[in-house]
């Protein structure tokens, strides 16, 4: 009980992929403070994390956590033109520099388990290697909840932004 305490505590409600996770209540209580963490404590600003985290879930093809990112991205002031184009994976080149930065380094991270050294250096150059890391943790661990919905076909909010059919 005191895990699912926890979630509450974080979400509000048992939802998601930590619907799922709690099968894991000891999994869960290692992985549900990295959630506030992402959220509230990295040195990545809020806009930028979430337009890595919608690039990532939106190649993971996750409709939960699309859904649930979207808000997030909302609340953490992301244009709607940038919501957009990440749903309609819209060429890097038709957003502002520094979010193109971004969506080349994740995409590309999320179609081959790799970043080029070009797509690497733009983003470590301009915010430095600790910066870098909580951005590429933080996308995957997105990632990571993305393949818990798709696996266990976490049903999408009636009211959640949708992906493209």
């Amino acid at each position: 009980q005191a895990v699912v305490d926890d979630v509450l505590k974080v979400f509000g409600a048992v939802r998601g992929p930590f619907s799922m996770m709690l099968h894991s209540p000891e999994m869960t209580k290692r992985m549900l403070p990295l959630v506030p963490f992402f959220r509230d404590e990295s040195v990545v600003e809020g806009k930028l994390r979430s337009v890595g985290v919608l690039a990532a879930v939106r190649e993971r093809e996750a409709a939960y956590v699309w859904a649930a990112q979207v808000a997030a991205a909302r609340r953490n002031g992301l244009r709607e033109e940038a919501i957009d184009l990440l749903r309609a994976k819209a060429d890097a080149s038709k957003f502002p520099a520094e979010e193109a930065a971004i969506v080349t380094y994740v995409r590309q991270l999320m179609r081959t388990n790799r970043a080029d050294q070009a797509a690497f250096d733009a983003l470590h150059e301009k915010h430095g290697t600790k910066w870098l890391v909580e951005l590429t943790t933080g996308v995957n661990f997105y990632a990571m909840l993305c393949g818990v919905v798709n696996a266990f076909e976490v049903a999408v909010p009636p009211d959640g932004d949708k992906l493209p059919a």
